[in-house]
């Protein structure tokens, strides 16, 4: 549908809640809703700590360690002051919720980086920030709440600061030890294969659970230097491990967000009046930007990325969950406008989730950031059928454009990139100027140096058939397992060298093996791109190339499909064919 997620969510939960009366979470689900949301919360934020790879934050580090040591607490003040000044908060309830604002949401984050495919650095900056900010908002507002109650209650000061640091002291060791203890019990493999998951989570809810009980929502910070530990440990299992909490984690925050949405009532949304829609609109233009630029002043972050990150600020359902908890306990030390802290949270999530997830891409594609614009192919194997492949993709993306003075001018097509171990093998690609890799597609320094996420296709062509099979294998989760493709392999016909449906890359017409492609090549075959029209169609063109091989087509919006063996391509004017067929003879003899 091409719509952010999480948008859908908002719709979807407002439809059934408040709208219908068809959910009502809060009778429905009784005394366990709160539990089941911060068990959910609990999960979805160990997932976040799980991407926090350490060698993965390179050149984006400085960033981050700014985002959180300066960025945060300005923002915490800026929030606190739009709360009290604008939306009309006492400064008890507004310090609270202040510390809330500053988690910016990895659950939302998370999905619309995957949709705008950001520039690996800008990415990185409001991905770590997300979810770095995550535990030490929930602190910032477990701190505050604590003063106030401090205030309220007359309790002693010295015993609020003695339980704040013996709770975020806990949870940081319960953590540590946590996540120690998983990566040495499944190195050491005390946890058979199958059960590694339910330990997990068992491991889990516990750290979560008793760091909560002697520092309210302080489970947070555990659970996320849980996270932390498992995804540095280097651990063999940790793909598996990884991909199936990242499944858990997209049901848990689809549900999450409904439920709050379904949870919101009409009588709850009428608190909010003018001041609150003027409270939205300072928060998304003064309070997250100034707060962004301030901290990443005189930084290696280019200008564009600065503005990209200060204008990209959306929050989520911690923001939510967080809110309305700290919004009932401040209403039961007798603070009265505490009643009013979930209907602005859910007020501020729903108008930066809509914000940002339909602006996000063109603003990245405005400022030069967006690393996906083009459907990419990225090539495995550097051969000259590679060669011969790339530079007829590139052609196949071209545009001419008129220029002022009149003069065609030729967009730059398609990315390609062409990735090899050889250095010498990567000489053809280098010379025609395509964009090359020299080393293994699966290294770190892949990871580091390769924007995955500009490509949108994989095709194997690497001489030896088992390195496609298993560079296809491991890349299909990123890629999607319809976007990898694989050349024949030699003796895929036997029985005794089939392999099953779950190993490599979906076939490529025409089905040749390495050697058949690249002899066919030096025989005199070629990549060819056609453009139909209203007047010479598909028909047409079977006419005039009569025993061409359809590889791929490009619709005129844009989509790349490559074609399977038996598929024909589209009848539609203005889309564009790539086969491959025999030269004519006026190129055979040039």
């Amino acid at each position: 549908m091409r719509l952010p997620a999480i948008v859908l969510m908002l719709a979807a939960g407002l439809i059934v809640g408040p709208v219908l009366g068809l959910l009502d979470p809060a009778a429905q689900f009784g005394t366990m809703l709160s539990p089941m949301i911060a068990i959910a919360v609990a999960i979805i934020l160990f997932e976040g700590g799980l991407t926090l790879d350490v060698d993965h934050l390179s050149d984006a580090a400085t960033g981050v360690r700014r985002l959180v040591i300066i960025g945060a607490p300005l923002g915490w003040l800026m929030s606190a002051c739009a709360l009290h000044y604008v939306a009309g908060l006492s400064w008890e309830t507004s310090a609270v919720f202040g510390g809330i604002m500053i988690v910016t949401g990895p659950t939302v984050i998370a999905p619309l980086l995957r949709q705008a495919k950001l520039a690996k650095r800008p990415a990185a900056l409001l991905q770590w920030e997300a979810i770095v900010n995550d535990p030490v908002g929930a602190l910032a507002a477990v701190l505050a709440f604590e003063v106030v109650v401090v205030l309220q209650t007359a309790t002693g000061a010295g015993h609020a600061v003695w339980q704040l640091a013996m709770g975020i002291g806990v949870a940081s060791a319960l953590g540590l030890a946590g996540g120690a203890g998983l990566a040495a019990a499944f190195r050491r493999a005390y946890v058979p294969e199958y059960m590694k998951v339910p330990v997990l989570f068992v491991v889990l809810l516990a750290v979560f659970a008793v760091a909560d009980s002697v520092l309210h929502e302080s489970g947070l910070l555990a659970v996320t230097l849980m996270g932390l530990w498992i995804a540095n440990a280097g651990l063999p299992s940790f793909t598996e491990l990884y991909r199936f909490k990242e499944h858990a984690t997209v049901l848990l925050v689809s549900g999450v967000f409904i439920l709050l949405a379904a949870g919101m009532s009409f009588d709850r949304l009428m608190v909010l009046d003018w001041r609150a829609v003027v409270f939205v609109a300072v928060v998304i233009l003064i309070a997250r930007p100034l707060p962004v630029l301030i901290a990443l002043a005189f930084t290696n972050v280019p200008a564009k990325e600065r503005i990209l990150v200060a204008l990209t600020g959306p929050r989520g359902v911690v923001l939510v969950a967080v809110a309305g908890l700290f919004g009932e306990r401040l209403v039961e030390l007798g603070i009265p406008d505490g009643d009013r802290v979930a209907p602005l949270a859910f007020a501020l999530v729903a108008a930066t989730v809509v914000l940002h997830g339909f602006t996000l891409s063109p603003v990245a594609r405005f400022l030069g950031l967006s690393a996906g614009e083009k459907p990419g192919v990225l090539i495995l194997g550097g051969s000259r059928w590679s060669v011969e492949l790339a530079l007829a993709l590139r052609k196949m993306g071209q545009v001419e454009k008129k220029g002022e003075k009149g003069e065609v001018k030729k967009s730059t097509g398609l990315p390609v990139m062409i990735a090899d171990p050889n250095h010498a093998r990567l000489r053809g690609a280098r010379e025609a100027g395509i964009d090359v890799f020299f080393g293994d597609i699966l290294s770190e320094a892949a990871e580091e140096r390769v924007e995955l996420i500009a490509y949108e296709k994989l095709i194997c062509a690497a001489e030896n058939d088992a390195y496609n099979t298993l560079v296809a294998t491991d890349l299909a989760p990123e890629f999607g397992r319809d976007n990898v493709f694989q050349l024949k392999r030699v003796k895929e016909t036997s029985s005794r060298h089939a392999l099953p449906a779950t190993l490599g890359g979906r076939p490529l017409a025409p089905q040749q093996t390495y050697f058949e492609a690249n002899a066919a090549i030096a025989e005199g075959y070629e990549f060819r791109v056609s453009t139909l029209s209203e007047e010479w169609k598909l028909e047409n063109w079977r006419e005039m190339l009569n025993g061409a091989v359809a590889v791929a087509e490009l619709t005129p919006g844009g989509r790349l499909r490559f074609l399977a063996p038996d598929e024909d391509p589209q009848d539609r004017p203005g889309t564009r064919i790539l086969s491959f067929t025999e030269k004519r003879e006026e190129r055979r003899e040039a």
